[in-house]
């Protein structure tokens, strides 16, 4: 069934130029040890037109690391951009990150206003108007 979508990308696309695939959002998850270390990261994706918002929220994870039961506070980073732009995202994020393994996942969006997705875009623009 979720493939039958898939083929019809191409001819939603061909009929909406304006609503290509690489100009959806994104929202790409990480973690970072600190306050300090995740707000470095996040004004450097916003200031590098990577990211539209970067939102901090303090988190307890758990997790599995060289064989030991690990948990750490950490703050998690949710970072809105294009879908186009996630490799360079994603590259920042492991350039500047202190973490031998640092999460960075990126989740789909089904959905968006359009006020907030043409706002989104223009951030994240060469040439912004926001």
């Amino acid at each position: 069934m979720g493939s039958a979508i898939y083929s019809v990308l191409p001819l939603y696309n061909a009929a909406f130029p304006e609503v290509c695939m690489n100009d959806v959002l994104c929202v790409v998850l990480s973690t970072a040890p600190d306050r300090e270390t995740a707000e470095r990261i996040g004004e450097a994706l916003l200031r590098e037109r990577l990211a539209a918002c970067v939102q901090y929220e303090a988190v307890r994870s758990q997790y599995w690391w060289q064989g030991e039961l690990c948990t750490d506070d950490e703050v998690r980073l949710t970072i809105k951009t294009r879908r186009a732009l996630y490799d360079a995202v994603e590259a920042a994020i492991l350039r500047l990150h202190p973490y031998d393994c640092p999460q960075v996942l990126c989740l789909a969006v089904d959905a968006v206003s359009a006020g907030y997705q043409a706002w989104a875009t223009a951030a994240v623009s060469a040439n912004p108007a926001v």
